[in-house]
């Protein structure tokens, strides 16, 4: 199950998409170089979710390996 940083990262990145294209298609560098930076910082915060869940469940896996 995704937690809130992983929906929030994704959310960044497809934002970033685009703002990418819209900078692209109005030839606005500074919205494009916005995207190029929410997709990043969605990218990042997309990680940290994973890191966090898989962290969550190798704790829940030791807690049920150590109650049987």
């Amino acid at each position: 199950m995704w937690n809130r940083d992983e929906v929030k990262g994704k959310a960044d990145r497809l934002k970033g998409r685009v703002k990418q294209e819209a900078g692209e298609a109005m030839n606005d560098d500074r919205l494009r170089n916005e995207g190029v930076a929410d997709e990043v910082v969605g990218s990042a915060q997309e990680s940290l979710g994973k890191g966090r869940r898989k962290v969550g469940e190798a704790i829940k896996d030791i807690g049920d390996a150590i109650k049987r």
